[in-house]
């Protein structure tokens, strides 16, 4: 990684110079980040945007350093992804996010995570009994509920399917006017079902899936008429498919994560196309290479939620 303190020097740096330096950090390989803000000077005021993360304090940075530190492949693949994806279409970016992924499946930092996961006993994946999404029409609107709610709803690919199939009755019939997406139980969406990861043949048959069946793009195209309502774990996918909608209500006990590039991953989900569009750029890299957890209030002050609703109101 490369970390710059631009708090201090750099106040009467050429104005060539920046421009050449913020072509060198679009171009680097490694994650780039930044300590500062605009008040260093013209100069750091005119860099900041070129970096990857930008933060206040060592003690804000070092999280995310250690978990570069911990899977540098994943991290490099995620900052570069981030930046490509940045001027894309949604289309495009999640086609890049998908190749991204596929790769760093058949990568030595997800073998890792898998080998270790076995030695801890992991389960098979299961089906379960009831449907994995609800589907229901009221009038002109369409109710989408994940209902695994034993598994905090974690989005298997029976889930994801399901999703896929309600949403094409929205993206086909122009009379559905109201999309409501929601979780059933404690969690709008633990993320990926952990059961599944691995499962697949090769990462070439993982990615043409992810193209063909890609909840994330058909949100995406129907947004202007989705409303997420999300309360407790919203991880991974719980986070990456409500950021496609648009508007997202969020119980006060919800919370985000990103743990995908401690697997040795990116997010797979549609992420790296959704939330940046929210939040931006900086936030989304900083989020997804710490891991870190934020609550509710947080998101809403991010751009991640458009509004907190208790929980009665959000079942009503």
């Amino acid at each position: 990684m490369l970390v710059v303190d631009l708090r201090v020097g750099g106040e009467r740096a050429e104005e060539a110079e920046v421009a050449l330096a913020r072509r060198a950090l679009a171009r680097l390989p490694c994650p780039s980040l930044a300590l500062g803000d605009a008040s260093a000077g013209p100069a750091a005021a005119a860099l900041l945007a070129s970096f990857d993360v930008v933060a206040d304090s060592e003690a804000e940075l070092e999280p995310v350093r250690a978990a570069i530190r911990a899977t540098p492949l994943a991290a490099a693949a995620l900052v570069q992804l981030l930046r490509h994806s940045e001027t894309q279409s949604i289309h495009d970016a999640l086609i890049a996010e998908s190749l991204v992924y596929s790769m760093l499946q058949a990568g030595p930092e997800f073998a890792a995570w898998l080998a270790r996961r076995e030695l801890r006993g992991s389960r098979r994946p299961r089906s379960d009994l009831a449907p994995a999404v609800l589907v229901e029409r009221h009038g002109d609107r369409l109710d989408l509920t994940l209902n695994r709610p034993r598994r905090h709803n974690a989005f298997s690919a029976e889930m994801r399917d399901a999703l896929c199939e309600g949403l094409r009755v929205a993206l086909g019939d122009a009379s559905v006017r109201e999309v409501r997406l929601r979780g059933a139980g404690d969690s709008f969406s633990s993320g990926g079902d952990l059961d599944e990861f691995g499962s697949l043949a090769d990462p070439a048959t993982a990615h043409l899936i992810r193209s063909t069946r890609n909840a994330g793009r058909m949100l995406a195209d129907c947004s202007d008429r989705v409303v997420c309502h999300v309360h407790g774990a919203c991880v991974g996918a719980g986070a990456e498919l409500p950021a496609f909608a648009g508007r997202v209500v969020a119980a006060p006990d919800a919370y985000f994560q990103l743990p995908e590039a401690a697997m040795g991953l990116v997010p797979g989900a549609g992420g790296t196309a959704s939330i940046p569009r929210r939040i931006g750029r900086q936030r989304t890299a900083a989020l997804a290479l710490s891991g870190r957890r934020i609550d509710a209030e947080t998101a809403l002050r991010f751009g991640l939620v458009d509004e907190l609703r208790n929980r009665h109101d959000l079942r009503a």
